[in-house]
């Protein structure tokens, strides 16, 4: 035998086999008896040694895995980066339909079935916009040019005329000539604070500045305070980078955003085409359901009111404009801004927008991989492709990971590699916009993908700096995570893995519940297990509620120019990954968990780490509520038979792998395939049909978006979001509420166990 084919010892050395002397050549009867028992004894050591390699050898699919990690390409990811941000590609437009094609063709050079999927969606586009400062008597007014300024030989200085101006899609059309209020972030607390020092908010136009919640909820929350328009701008505070002498301190010098930089977004407040809301859109020219402007213009989904972007250098402008008190510390600006002042006036704005509201086709694109034993279950991964401006971060450095764990993908069947499970690759279109194409397929095909989904498996910026691995996911991924996280060396620290970094934040890995990117279509409305991730440093997180609800976000200071014109190839050449060894490690742990979801005979979900998160979250949700009538047995009962259905099923799987139940093959695919729907259906089980309260749209009792920020996580929503409307309210009929949904809360929790535990009641 050869050397690679013998058994290790207990200390890693090879072994001999078994050495048997042949018997002397003969013609006797006993000669041919021991030739006999020779060839016997052969026959014995050759099943001993097939038996051992079965039980010990890698498995065909880890070896795959393994060589999928040694395939990647920095030069590859770094092409197809290049090539996507060319030009700024909002969705909609020619641009953005390039870019599909590009991928579709990307793919379809793999030999990898493609197919492109329209929808025709109402998207936003601006048509005028101007904006104006009167700042009192005797001083001249400033008409604002609200233009993003290119810098001396900038690459992209010719494309760069092609983004769309600065805007907010969906703001409401209208001109307004107002006093100004400053409201520092424009979170609900900073209106309450206002009218503590008795500022009176309606009518007026709102300043405020990007940094805690985001644009939609800003707008909102200044309309629900009777404010008639919204002004929201990036304070150099937050966005432009420590002072510095003798150069710019920004962009192109460094990573922060220059002075004229403008952050814009997308103001409607849900998911999805805005027309079709809780229903699939359909192609340009195929009959569907749609509400009329009339009704989209009068839901609580749209701003109702005219709202700008703005530049710091413009907000900074306003600001030494306006008087009335001094905003306290923690509203002020940093070195060398003005005093903040919260107003009213004497500072007049005058600001006219006018929106076009209309319908346009946007394209998903998809290549699927078809799997050999299980084609009919699915694990999909997923990127947006649109973007505001060029789009080098957010999201295309995303989809250059996708397309290179694609190239990977391909290179492995070359060498007879096949999926157990089929593997879809989904390139997302007008994500930017409200999440729309990939809530309008989810939506479209809602009931395949209940049925039939293992994971979603996303990724929209890749890569935003130098840090770590960023995981956010639903529980039972936590164990994938880390085993995949272990086998890739941190790009920035060769001597350490993904996994070293990840361990040492708080929390190692946080939640899918905002709605901040494309898992929410399949997490929150359909229940499919799901993860997002990035390679960069994560925030801080600086409450114990925040801490303990595993919440996470974006680090602001690494990735200042976020949806700005200067999110572009020279910035990630520069500032987020010069070498692209990071699009690298990040591809290739998205990709290995994709492959062991895939490939595993038995689904490698944990749910034991589900339960104990919910414990830990259910005893912080009640500690907010101390001494309240309410009971919270019902929630914490339901979790212990969460506990005891998961270590039940984590049980039955050791017992399965280890071949100790003595199945036949065919009774062993039968109990592999039922073990496997268990723990695919569990999260399914956390959605109710009818919602959350007042937003239906989200099924998911466990994990949903705040109803205060559209991005904030909140574990049991429900139960948070009553528990603050009784705490306000302090009725009978609100504490009534709050009790029944802890009680839906719990009843989703024990659905989850039934599922898991496999037996009717």
């Amino acid at each position: 035998a050869p050397e690679s084919a013998r058994p290790m010892s207990a200390h890693g050395k090879q072994q001999p086999l078994l050495r048997y002397p042949a018997p002397a050549a003969g013609n006797g009867s006993g000669s041919g008896m021991g030739r006999r028992r020779y060839l016997a004894f052969l026959a014995i050591a050759a099943a001993l040694v097939a038996s051992y390699h079965l039980l010990h050898a890698p498995t065909p699919s880890s070896r795959y895995h393994a060589l999928f990690l040694t395939l990647g390409s920095n030069a590859s990811a770094a092409a197809h980066l290049r090539a996507l941000t060319l030009r700024p590609h909002v969705a909609g437009t020619q641009a953005n339909a390039l870019a599909a094609e590009y991928v579709r063709a990307t793919l379809s050079s793999l030999s990898f079935p493609t197919r492109v999927t329209p929808y025709s969606v109402l998207l936003s586009y601006p048509v005028h916009r101007s904006l104006s400062l009167s700042a009192g008597p005797g001083r001249p007014n400033n008409v604002f040019p609200l233009v993003q300024e290119t810098y001396p030989g900038d690459p992209y200085a010719e494309a760069a005329a092609e983004v769309v101006p600065t805007y907010f899609a969906y703001s409401g059309s209208g001109s307004v000539t107002a006093e100004v209020v400053y409201a520092n972030y424009g979170d609900r607390k900073d209106y309450a604070y206002l009218a503590s020092r008795g500022v009176d908010v309606a009518g007026k136009v709102v300043l405020a500045r990007y940094g805690d919640i985001h644009c939609e909820d800003m707008v909102r929350n200044a309309r629900d305070a009777g404010a008639a328009a919204a002004i929201i701008y990036t304070d150099a505070k937050d966005f432009g980078g420590p002072a510095a002498k003798g150069k710019q301190k920004w962009f192109p010098n460094t990573r922060w955003l220059p002075p004229s930089g403008v952050q814009v977004g997308t103001l409607y407040y849900g998911n999805g085409d805005p027309t079709t809301p809780m229903w699939p859109s359909c192609a340009a020219g195929e009959d569907c359901e749609r509400l009329s402007m009339e009704e989209l213009d009068a839901s609580e989904a749209m701003p109702g009111i005219p709202a700008l972007p703005v530049s710091g250098r413009d907000g900074e402008t306003i600001q030494k404009a306006m008087g009335g008190g001094v905003a306290p510390p923690e509203w002020q600006g940093g070195e060398g801004a003005p005093v903040y002042r919260i107003g009213p006036g004497p500072a007049v704005l005058n600001l006219t927008y006018i929106g076009n509201d209309t319908l346009a086709t946007i394209e998903n694109v998809f290549a699927v991989i078809e799997g050999k034993e299980e084609p009919d279950r699915y694990v999909i991964i997923g990127n947006h492709r649109d973007a505001w401006t060029f789009g080098a971060v957010d999201p295309n450095s995303g989809t250059a990971a996708m397309l290179e764990i694609a190239e990977r993908l391909s290179q492995l069947e070359k060498k007879g590699w096949r999926p157990r499970r089929t593997i879809i690759v989904c390139s997302w279109d007008a994500e930017e916009f409200a999440l729309i194409g990939s809530t309008e397929w989810a939506e479209d095909n809602i009931d395949i993908i209940g049925s039939r989904a293992v994971a979603y498996l996303n990724v929209d910026i890749s890569v935003f700096g130098p840090g770590g691995l960023v995981p956010r996911a639903t529980p039972q991924l936590d164990e994938l995570i880390q085993e995949a996280s272990r086998m890739v060396p941190d790009p920035d620290d060769p001597s350490h893995t993904l996994y070293d970094y990840m361990i040492r934040q708080n929390p190692p890995i946080a939640r899918v519940a905002g709605a901040g990117t494309d898992f929410a279509a399949f997490v929150q409305h359909i229940g499919v297990p799901s993860l997002d991730m990035s390679y960069g440093l994560s925030c801080v997180i600086i409450t114990p509620l925040a801490s303990a609800l595993n919440i996470v976000a974006l680090a602001v200071s690494e990735y200042p120019v976020y949806h700005s014109l200067y999110d572009d190839f020279v910035w990630m050449q520069r500032f987020g990954d010069p070498l692209f060894h990071r699009h690298v490690a990040l591809a290739s742990v998205w990709g290995l968990i994709a492959l062991r979801l895939a490939d595993d005979e038995i689904i490698p979900f944990n749910y034991v780490s589900y339960a104990s998160e919910l414990e830990e979250s259910s005893k912080v949700v009640e500690d907010g509520c101390p001494g309240c009538a309410v009971s919270f047995s019902p929630l914490h009962k339901s979790i212990k038979q969460l506990e005891k259905a998961a270590m039940k099923i984590h049980m039955e799987k050791k017992v399965l792998q280890a071949d100790k139940w003595g199945l036949n093959t065919r009774e062993r695919t039968l109990k592999v395939r039922e073990m496997n729907d268990r723990l695919m259906m569990a999260e399914r089980a956390f959605t109710n049909r009818e919602g959350l309260a007042g937003r239906p749209w989200y099924k998911h009792m466990i994990y949903a978006s705040s109803d205060q920020d559209d991005w904030g996580t909140k574990a049991f929503p429900g139960i948070v979001s009553a528990m603050a409307n009784a705490q306000k309210l302090n009725t009978s009929e609100s504490w009534r509420l709050l009790q029944h949904e802890i009680y839906r809360g719990a009843r989703a929790v024990s659905k989850a166990s039934a599922v898991l535990d496999g037996r009717l009641t």
